[in-house]
């Protein structure tokens, strides 16, 4: 992402006071505020890194085929 994209909004006397970035960046931002809040607690923590190695699963064709769509 181009940091030339982010715009600065200025009060009157020149303080910044928020900005404007490309939502795409803004989702980036959300999506790690998230993981980190999850990864506060230990049992979450867990849990992620065990479905993050786990082996295994069904394909979609396998899953479309066993629903029947």
């Amino acid at each position: 992402m181009n940091q030339t994209n982010i715009q600065y909004v200025s009060d009157e006397k020149g303080q910044t006071v928020a900005v404007i970035v490309p939502i795409d960046l803004w989702h980036d931002i959300e999506s790690e505020r998230e993981t980190a809040y999850l990864l506060r607690s230990p049992t979450m923590k867990h849990r992620l890194l065990e479905a993050k190695n786990r082996q295994g699963g069904m394909g979609l064709e396998e899953v479309c085929e066993k629903l029947g769509i």
